[in-house]
């Protein structure tokens, strides 16, 4: 999960106490997606829902629409998520994904309710059927993943230290005034650096230099995500998506980054491996 801070400007120094419950939580938590994720199959297709359904829960939270609206896509996300966990081919889901999104937008259409509420279920549930098809049942849905995990960590951690240490001129300041196109580009460069070491894997189907691209690429959709959700936060006159992690904030926080960086890949491997199998794009065991 992302555990990105606010680059640039040293920030308050949070008490003893909630520093520690960061620290905790965010031990806990990696360990346990890193033991899911190697785990895939079921546990893996029920974290991604559950990671799913939070997301819906903070966007609505933050952008609440008519009762009624609300409840039909919550129905629908759910629908579309025990589709997942049952384990259907990627084109079947993103068909059911496609025709919630309709039913839904319908509904919004008619109702005056708006599309904010279809915009976030297909910002839940999109990146969490990617993430489920990057890592399906093998070695390489494996690989696929722990890449994701390196580049997007990487991105969040260097992007924090090196714009706290650099400092320098604002990224937005009217989205997030705390970061810095030092720490954009160090967070970057870093991050390159992490994905390309995948390279050297003797199941890589490509070179150093793709496979640093691929990772630039994330690497930059990691931050643009991060920045889409300070920017919602902001519009929402909020701090944090919700209180769901202990001295984290929410499910949103956390994972903006990742999700927005999931689809990427996902959309990027699919084109060369194909929708079921897109991690055999990247290694081939």
């Amino acid at each position: 999960m992302s555990g990105r801070g606010e680059e640039g400007a040293p920030a308050p120094r949070p008490k003893r106490s909630n520093l520690q419950l960061r620290i905790i939580s965010a031990i806990v938590l990696g360990l346990a997606v890193l033991l899911i994720t190697y785990l895939g199959g079921l546990p893996f297709r029920l974290m991604s829902a559950a990671m799913a359904g939070a997301i819906f829960y903070e966007w609505c939270a933050m952008r609440p629409g008519p009762g009624v609206h609300t409840a039909i896509a919550g129905a629908l996300l759910a629908g579309v998520m025990l589709v997942m966990i049952l384990g259907q081919p990627a084109t079947i889901l993103f068909l059911v994904l496609a025709a919630a999104l309709l039913v839904l937008a319908l509904h919004g259409w008619m109702s005056g309710s708006g599309l904010g509420t279809a915009a976030g279920l297909a910002y839940a549930a999109a990146p969490a059927l990617a993430l489920v098809h990057l890592r399906a049942d093998d070695q390489s849905g494996l690989f696929a993943i722990l890449f994701l995990f390196a580049v997007v960590w990487t991105t969040d951690v260097m992007a924090y230290f090196t714009g706290r240490t650099l400092g320098g001129a604002k990224l937005a300041p009217s989205i997030s005034p705390g970061k810095t196109w030092s720490g954009a580009v160090g967070g970057t460069v870093f991050a390159v650096l992490a994905g390309a070491a995948f390279a050297f894997h003797e199941s890589a189907v490509h070179g150093v230099l793709l496979i640093a691209l691929i990772a630039l690429v994330l690497a930059v959709i990691s931050q643009i995500g991060d920045l889409f959700e300070s920017a919602l936060k902001r519009r929402s006159g909020v701090k944090d998506s919700s209180n769901l992690i202990p001295g984290h904030g929410g499910v949103m926080d956390r994972v903006d980054g990742l999700m927005a960086a999931a689809l990427a890949l996902y959309l990027l491997a699919a084109l060369f491996g194909g929708a079921e199998s897109p991690a055999h794009a990247l290694f081939n065991f």
